[in-house]
């Protein structure tokens, strides 16, 4: 997948051709005065990244620290009153 870089005017220009171009080449940047501003990408390719693989508990169960005897503990800070 190669990424094709447009200026803020090039893709409002030509916006149907930039959604095209994340669509069948990958994510497209949009730069503003020389800086990376936005990426575009495909609909189905945003999806597959953001999708949630399992949950909390099957992520600890597969932590690679499960089992070697790391202890967590609350820190030791004292809380202050508040007006409130």
């Amino acid at each position: 997948m190669s990424t094709g870089t447009w200026t803020v005017a090039e893709a409002k220009a030509k916006f149907s051709r930039l959604v095209e171009e994340a669509r069948a080449r990958g994510p497209q940047t949009i730069t503003r005065n020389g800086r990376v501003a936005a990426v575009v990408v495909a609909a189905e390719e945003w999806e597959r990244k953001v999708k949630r693989r399992g949950n909390l508990a099957e992520f600890l169960l597969a932590s690679p620290l499960r089992g070697s005897g790391a202890k967590i503990g609350a820190l030791p800070i004292r809380l202050r009153k508040t007006g409130l």
